[in-house]
């Protein structure tokens, strides 16, 4: 069972609850993705990624993108079907990156570019040689099924399997003190190994919902704790 398929799974019981929100102070934004958005957006990466590139299981797809809801369904959809996710475009099948940041693309087959818009906008000047994420994922499928298994052994991020990667999401929720129904409020970077399990993976295996704030203006914290009713917080 993918990384994707343990820990996002369950929570598409009650599909409609919100999961993702995300906050950018420097631009003013705000986007709530619920549970089930969250998961098309994973299976539309992980169709794109099957249909376009034949990517298998232990495939290396490197990431390398800030905390984000876009960033959530690149890791969740290379996740779902079984990518290696890794922090080295270097000989990688397909490299995500910021459109403003080509260079960290550099040696992968594909070049993916992320404009990281809050609503979700293509990328408006797409750098030479680069294929927009958006628009291309948008045409792919809403639901994702496995042509492969994935293997608990198989390589998921960094040095980590699928096993030790689920396992080390659901020991930080108990640690972090996340359990189910909780709102948590966090300006972690999804950095690898720990930022990305902590900030993200964590939240999805306690069952909470994630609220993001990037950029915080320190000045706007007590308001998002109110406006967002959060009960647990990470930074």
């Amino acid at each position: 069972m993918s990384v994707t398929q343990a820990l996002l799974g369950p929570l598409l019981d009650s599909a409609a609850k919100p999961l993702i929100t995300h906050y950018d102070d420097a631009t003013g934004a705000r986007i709530e993705l619920s549970r089930a958005t969250t998961a098309n957006w994973a299976a539309k990466t992980a169709n794109w990624l099957v249909d376009e590139f034949d990517l298998e299981p232990g495939t290396p797809v490197a990431v390398s993108l800030p905390a984000h809801w876009q960033t959530a369904g690149v890791l969740l959809g290379a996740w779902w079907c079984g990518a290696h996710v890794t922090d080295q475009a270097e000989g990688a099948e397909v490299a995500f990156v910021p459109a403003a940041a080509p260079e960290r693309a550099e040696g992968a087959y594909v070049k993916a570019a992320l404009g990281l818009d809050p609503m979700g906008a293509p990328v408006r000047e797409l750098p030479d040689g680069f294929v927009d994420y958006i628009s291309d994922v948008r045409v792919h499928g809403d639901d994702f099924s496995p042509i492969s298994p994935v293997s608990g052994s198989a390589p998921a991020l960094l040095d980590r399997s699928v096993d030790d990667l689920i396992a080390a999401a659901r020991k930080r929720a108990v640690e972090l003190g996340i359990g189910r129904g909780d709102r948590v409020l966090s300006t972690l970077d999804w950095s690898f190994p720990d930022g990305v399990v902590d900030g993200l993976l964590a939240v999805l295996a306690g069952e909470g919902a994630l609220v993001h704030c990037s950029n915080l203006d320190p000045a706007q914290l007590d308001k998002r704790r109110a406006d967002e009713r959060t009960t647990v917080e990470l930074g």
